[in-house]
C-alpha cells in the first residue's frame, strides 16, 4: 500500500507536522526564544522576558490549534455533504454573519457592552438558521439549495454589514480589526467557544456513516437506511456551530476549511471520519504556519493571519479548479 494512501501513517506524519508547528509557533515571532530557553519557560524558570513573550504565544498557538481544527473539519464536511470540491465553511455564509453581528453589537447602545465574540456567534447563529430555512424549501435541505441560500445569506448580511458601518464609526472600526483575522486574541479566547467546537466536532464525527452513505447519492444512502436530508441538517448545524464560534475566536480566516480536506484527500483515502479527523490535524498546522509566516515576513510589525492565508490560499483555489473542471 503506497504510504500517502494509508490513514495510520499520513496521521502519524502529520502529528508529528502539528508537534514541531507548536514548537516553531512558541519559539518564533518579533523575538526568537530558543529551544533551551523555551524549555526553561514552560517549567516556570529562565528569563522573565522569555516567560512574558510565551505568555503572549501560548495563548495565540491554542487559538490556532481550536480554530484551525474547526474550520478544517468543517470545510471537510461541506466539502462531502454537499459534493463540492470548492466547499468552505464560508460558502454558506457563516463568516458574513459573524461579521452582521459584530456591527450590530457596535452600533446598538443597549449592546454595546456585549464582547465581540458573542456579536459573531449570534450573527452566525442566525446565518444558519436563514440558510436552514431558504435550504429547506422543497422536500428538505440537498446540495444545490443549501449552497445557493449561503449565497443568497452572505449577499444579505454583506450589504447589511456595509450599511450600518458607513453610518456608524463604531462598528466600522470593530468590524475593520475583526475582519483582518488574527490569533492575537488575549482575553477573547473564552472558555465557551471552545466547548461549543469541541460538543459540535464529537457530533460531526457521529454522523461519519451517514455521511459516507449521502456520498453515494440520496437514493443510495436511502436505501442504506439513512434519511439524507437529516444528514444534511444535523452536518450543517454541527459545521454552523463550530465555525461561528471559530469564527468569533479569530475572525474571518479563509482558505483553511478549503485546504486541510485537500491536503488530507492527498495523503490518504478513507472514510469520512478518516478525512474529518485528518483534516482536524492539517488544519492547525496550515493555521499556525500562516501565523509564524505573519509575524516574520514585516518583523517586528506582523501581518494578520487572515491576510497571509488569502494571499497562499488564491494559488491553491486555482490549482482545485483546473483540477475540478471536469467535476464543476
Amino acid at each position: 500500500m503506497p504510504i500517502r494512501r494509508s490513514p495510520l501513517i499520513a496521521t502519524t506524519l502529520v502529528a508529528v507536522a502539528l508537534c514541531l508547528t507548536c514548537v516553531l509557533s512558541l519559539a518564533l515571532g518579533s523575538k526568537a526564544i530558543g529551544v533551551a530557553d523555551l524549555v526553561d519557560a514552560l517549567r516556570s524558570g529562565g528569563d522573565p522576558h522569555v516567560r512574558e513573550v510565551l505568555a503572549a504565544r501560548v495563548p495565540r498557538t491554542l487559538c490556532g490549534l481550536v480554530a484551525g481544527a474547526a474550520l478544517a473539519s468543517s470545510g471537510a464536511a461541506i466539502q462531502t455533504v454537499t459534493r463540492n470540491p470548492l466547499g468552505d465553511p464560508g460558502v454558506l455564509g457563516l463568516t458574513s454573519g459573524a461579521a452582521a453581528g459584530i456591527v450590530t453589537v457596535t452600533s446598538i447602545p443597549g449592546l454595546a457592552g456585549l464582547q465581540l465574540v458573542g456579536g459573531a456567534f449570534a450573527g452566525a447563529a442566525v446565518a444558519t438558521v436563514a440558510v436552514m430555512v431558504l435550504g429547506s424549501f422543497g422536500r428538505g435541505p440537498d446540495a444545490t439549495r443549501l449552497v445557493l441560500a449561503g449565497a443568497v445569506t452572505t449577499a444579505v448580511a454583506v450589504a447589511y454589514s456595509q450599511a450600518v458601518s458607513l453610518r456608524h464609526k463604531a462598528a466600522f472600526d470593530a468590524l475593520r480589526y475583526w475582519s483582518a483575522g488574527s490569533l492575537a486574541v488575549g482575553d477573547f479566547l473564552d472558555w465557551w467557544p471552545v466547548v461549543v467546537i469541541a460538543v459540535a466536532g464529537v457530533g460531526l464525527f457521529a454522523l461519519g456513516r451517514g455521511l459516507d452513505a449521502v456520498v453515494l447519492g440520496d437514493e443510495v444512502a436511502a436505501g442504506l437506511g439513512h434519511h439524507p436530508a437529516l444528514v444534511r441538517a444535523l452536518t450543517l448545524t454541527a459545521v454552523a456551530l463550530m465555525t461561528a464560534a471559530a469564527t468569533a475566536i479569530t475572525g474571518p480566516i479563509v482558505f483553511v476549511g478549503l485546504a486541510a480536506p485537500h491536503l488530507a484527500r492527498r495523503l490518504a483515502h478513507g472514510s469520512a471520519r478518516a478525512l474529518i479527523g485528518l483534516s482536524c490535524l492539517i488544519g492547525p498546522v496550515l493555521m499556525l504556519l500562516a501565523d509564524v509566516i505573519g509575524r516574520l515576513v514585516l518583523r517586528p510589525a506582523e501581518v494578520p493571519v487572515g491576510v497571509v492565508t488569502a494571499l497562499l490560499g488564491a494559488p491553491l483555489l486555482l490549482a482545485v479548479v483546473r483540477r475540478s473542471r471536469g467535476v464543476l
